[in-house]
């Protein structure tokens, strides 16, 4: 609305931030589930399973996974898990969003790619395309609502940026 009479004008700071600490709370489930026992010994039958029906010229794509799965599956999870914490905390606590979100983002696509397996195989019957690349534009767009709304509202990097100036070039858009 012009002249800043709306509601996300008078609200955008608080609504941004309610947005990060929701989706920091869902990454950090996820990133919690991984270390569930029994995640480690299902991910390889997870990853074959993504695999199959893909077009052939994905399948060297899932071949590499597989087998790295197949070999290392803990250090896999545990690592995907790992990341999805620090994510999280990113999220939640605001901390390091100039580098959190792209990883995010990164991440997110890497999720969607592998053990999604791009959301496919598409033929008839398919619906639906999958949680990781809908999560990539959720991060693009926290990035977009925190360049546009600015480090206004409280955050770790805003605590961190008052006594070490050089940090908010490191940590905000």
């Amino acid at each position: 609305m012009p002249g800043g009479n709306g509601w996300f004008d008078r609200n955008s700071l608080s609504f941004a931030r309610g947005v990060e600490v929701i989706f920091g709370a869902i990454w950090g489930i996820d990133g919690t589930l991984k270390f569930v026992p029994g995640v480690v010994q299902a991910f390889p039958q997870m990853l074959r399973q993504a695999s199959s029906g893909q077009p052939q010229w994905l399948l060297g794509w899932f071949s590499f996974w597989s087998g790295a799965g197949a070999v290392h599956p803990a250090l896999l999870v545990y690592s995907v898990g790992l990341l999805e914490l620090a994510l999280a905390f990113s999220l939640i606590f605001g901390f390091m969003r100039r580098i959190g979100y792209p990883g995010g983002v990164l991440l997110s696509l890497l999720i969607w790619s592998v053990p999604e397996g791009l959301g496919g195989p598409y033929g008839p019957g398919s619906t639906d395309i999958g949680t990781g690349i809908i999560y990539a534009i959720a991060f693009l767009m926290l990035i977009a609502l925190n360049a546009a709304c600015g480090s206004g509202r409280p955050s770790l990097d805003g605590a961190i940026a008052k006594r070490v100036k050089w940090w908010k070039k490191l940590a905000e858009f």
